[in-house]
């Protein structure tokens, strides 16, 4: 079982509402997929009642915390010295949420730890070699 990393966080949604919606969302990693990081946000902000799990690549979120980044369906920028906004878009629309830097940080600390800039791609080689091995008649 590859090793994980789970923390909470809190969310602003960003909306043409007075004030921000705040909403409790977790952040996952998962050694298994070391590229990618998910944000999953409670189903109370969904269309359709289900959590809603966004996945993109850790690189975009850790140079987001930096500059604007993304061409995509998630773009990531800093807002200020202590936040950074998250751009979502889908068919059904686009979400704009924000959030404090530095639980973010604190995340891809930990994912970092765990699975270290430029050794993702390796760990999966070694995995693909090994299945390959192990599987050879």
């Amino acid at each position: 079982m590859s090793p994980i990393v789970v923390q909470s966080a809190t969310a602003r949604l960003i909306t043409d509402a007075p004030h921000p919606k705040t909403v409790s969302v977790t952040l996952r990693y998962d050694g298994a997929d070391p590229l990618a990081i998910r944000i999953v946000f409670p189903p109370e902000v969904s269309l359709n009642d289900d959590e809603v799990v966004w996945a993109f690549a850790r690189d975009l979120l850790e140079s987001g915390l930096r500059l604007p980044s993304g061409e995509g369906d998630v773009q990531v920028w800093p807002c200020g010295r202590a936040q950074i906004v998250v751009e979502f878009h889908s068919p059904d629309g686009v979400a704009v949420v924000q959030f404090d830097t530095a639980p973010l940080r604190r995340f891809l600390d930990s994912s970092y730890a765990m699975v270290p800039a430029g050794q993702e791609r390796h760990d999966i080689e070694v995995e693909t070699e090994l299945s390959k091995l192990l599987h050879r008649t």
